[in-house]
């Protein structure tokens, strides 16, 4: 039996301002609305425009599936502005554990890869966040000195829901807030923040060879993170 599935019911998807402010997207006149029932009321044009595209690519049935910015908008005033502070502690949280911060112990090769890519983000996070971290070898827990977990935590907790939904995001598949805060910043591309992410699993891929089911499943993590930042992206432009 074939899953049912909403049937376009419009002719035309539109980006339209909002008198009160923000902008929202129309789908023949009628104004789109969440799962929840509440106005998809959006905080830049570019944003309202790229989901009125995924509408109006949509066929005779929905599949959303295809309306990643769509799900992303959804979740940021569906769920993220009604539990925001409980979201940015989760998303803060990572600072405490980052991936960056915790080094193999051998062989060689991949102690020097990780160095060799890692300590420059960490740097960063230094010199442009006031958050130095401290860098074990292991997997045993190390305390992060209070002061830069404070530190990015009030970066966190600034940003909007719709930032935050992004952030999370980029965060939580790389495993690393350190990457996700300077992926949202600019201050190094998303590709080359999800690579540096799979430092680990691309060193043993090289020595043991690729798993086409792991491969697979990365791949499908490494869309959803470009795709992260392109909503922070449509989330943060101006004019």
């Amino acid at each position: 039996m074939s899953e049912w599935a909403p049937k376009r019911f419009w002719k035309e998807a539109r980006a339209e301002e909002l008198p009160g402010g923000g902008f929202t997207v129309t789908l023949d006149a009628r104004r789109v609305k969440t799962p929840a029932k509440a106005d998809l009321v959006l905080p830049t044009r570019a944003l309202a425009e790229a989901i009125a595209a995924e509408w109006d690519a949509q066929e005779k049935k929905i599949d959303p599936h295809r309306m990643p910015l769509t799900r992303a908008a959804n979740s940021a005033i569906d769920k993220v502005a009604v539990q925001r502070e409980e979201v940015a502690e989760l998303i803060a949280a990572y600072g405490g554990s980052d991936l960056l911060c915790y080094r193999a112990t051998g062989p060689e090769a991949l102690v020097s890869r990780q160095a060799e890519h890692w300590d420059p983000i960490l740097d960063w996070a230094r010199e442009k966040l006031g958050a130095p971290l401290v860098v074990t070898a292991g997997v045993i827990h190390v305390e992060q000195p209070q002061e830069s977990i404070a530190a990015l935590s009030a970066r966190v907790a600034a940003l909007s829901p719709f930032e935050l939904a992004a952030l999370h995001d980029l965060v939580a598949l790389s495993g690393s807030l350190v990457l996700g805060l300077a992926v949202a910043q600019g201050a190094i591309k998303p590709a080359r923040a999800w690579s540096l992410s799979r430092i680990d699993e691309d060193y043993q891929a090289e020595l043991w060879g690729h798993d086409e089911e792991a491969a697979e499943a990365a791949e499908i993590k490494r869309a959803a993170f470009l795709q992260a930042h392109r909503f922070w992206t449509l989330v943060t432009v101006t004019g």
